[in-house]
């Protein structure tokens, strides 16, 4: 394959290590992956180079919470509760109504419109979830159609227990005959920690049963209130705990303990659990924002994700993420960066292939239209995206 070099880089934020940021760069792509990065004035030949015109350069968004897989309408939820209504996880049950009716080629299609729309403002890694089935059939339909569209797909049968279901027996259900239908599938096993959704007893069930299975593991925990969510996921070694929104000493404490045997400074070790901050989701339901950056004076790491879904956080656009991550969480913008990129991988297991920009990682850049990676939140809800290469590959 033809190598490229990018350069004319007026900014490159590498995510590495070391937090190097780099003035006057280029980079040069061989292939998929990322074969020298450095100086414009002392870039190496290549067979194409790109001029980008002094705009900055990150690595391209790692969203590790979507749920992507659904049809349907909850317009009338969302402007409800702006109006006053509490939020309750009820409304999950509207969803799957509604793509349980879609047709299969209707469900692929909307799905694979989302995956574009993500891509189009520089997530160049996308998890995304079932959940919005919850029945054997409508489980395996949507593990098949999510594994040919994403990078990182994750069950989550456990999402919400049917109406006129009876909570324990959904839980074998899913814990049994559905986990096994689909664990050919799928990178994760995820589970609802919640009230209203599954309790602590249920929700073992589910993480033993996935553990039993050999598959990696995460919680969605203490989203509307504290519970167990956290100190399960720290129990059972799982990539991440996702929403923390209420979070005691304990609950703290845990996920710091969960990190010593990791070296940030060489990013080598094994990582603890990823608090998984979801931003646009909490300014939709209007809860407390997730304590990111208390989290990270803790030694903990955060990753920030999209939750792209129809009922609490309809949209997939990571760079308001990280806009609203820094104007309302107190990240700092290069902690922003970070956790949306190097922190999303680190809850996906693929932090040694994406996340930053370093010799030998795939080639997955951002290229922004501006001069630098300020804008993000210095011009809030404006179009920054000007390229995106996924794979090496120029995708916008």
């Amino acid at each position: 394959m033809a190598t490229e070099l990018l350069t004319n880089i007026a900014q490159l934020t590498t995510v590495d290590a070391q937090g190097t940021v780099l003035s006057d760069a280029a980079v040069l792509i061989d292939g998929e992956a990322i074969a020298w990065i450095g100086a414009a004035a002392d870039a190496p030949n290549a067979d194409i180079v790109t001029d980008l015109g002094g705009r900055a350069v990150l690595p391209g968004w790692v969203d590790s919470h979507s749920h992507l897989i659904f049809a349907g309408d909850r317009s009338e939820e969302f402007v409800a509760r702006m109006s006053g209504q509490a939020y309750a996880a009820g409304g999950i049950a509207v969803t799957t109504g509604a793509t349980r009716e879609a047709s299969e080629q209707q469900l692929r299609q909307m799905v694979a419109e989302r995956r574009a729309a993500a891509l189009a403002t520089g997530t160049t890694w996308m998890e995304t979830k079932t959940g919005y089935g919850l029945s054997l059939t409508e489980e395996v339909r949507h593990a098949k159609l999510g594994r040919d569209l994403v990078d990182s797909l994750t069950f989550l049968g456990a999402h919400l227990v049917p109406a006129g279901s009876d909570a324990d027996e959904y839980t074998d259900l899913v814990a049994g005959p559905m986990l096994e239908a689909v664990a050919d599938q799928v990178d994760f096993v995820d589970i609802f920690c919640e009230r209203g959704a599954f309790d602590e007893a249920q929700t073992r069930r589910v993480l033993d049963a996935a553990k039993a299975r050999g598959l990696a593991t995460k919680v969605h925990g203490n989203q509307l209130g504290e519970g167990p969510g956290v100190a399960l996921a720290v129990e059972y070694g799982s990539h991440s705990v996702d929403h923390v929104n209420f979070l005691n000493e304990h609950d703290v404490e845990a996920l710091a303990g969960s990190w010593t045997a990791w070296d940030a400074a060489s990013r080598s070790g094994t990582p603890g659990v990823v608090a998984t901050c979801l931003p646009a989701c909490d300014l939709s339901t209007r809860m407390p924002f997730a304590p990111g950056a208390e989290l990270l004076e803790r030694g903990v790491r955060i990753a920030l994700a999209s939750n792209c879904n129809p009922g609490t956080s309809y949209t997939s656009n990571m760079n308001f993420c990280v806009a609203t991550a820094v104007l309302q969480m107190n990240l700092s913008l290069e902690q922003a960066i970070e956790a949306a990129t190097f922190g999303g991988a680190l809850a996906l297991g693929v932090q040694d292939r994406i996340g930053s920009l370093e010799v030998g990682k795939r080639a997955d850049l951002h290229v922004l239209d501006a001069p630098s990676a300020a804008h993000l939140a210095y011009r809030p809800g404006m179009a920054l995206t000007h390229a995106v290469y996924r794979a090496g590959r120029r995708e916008l």
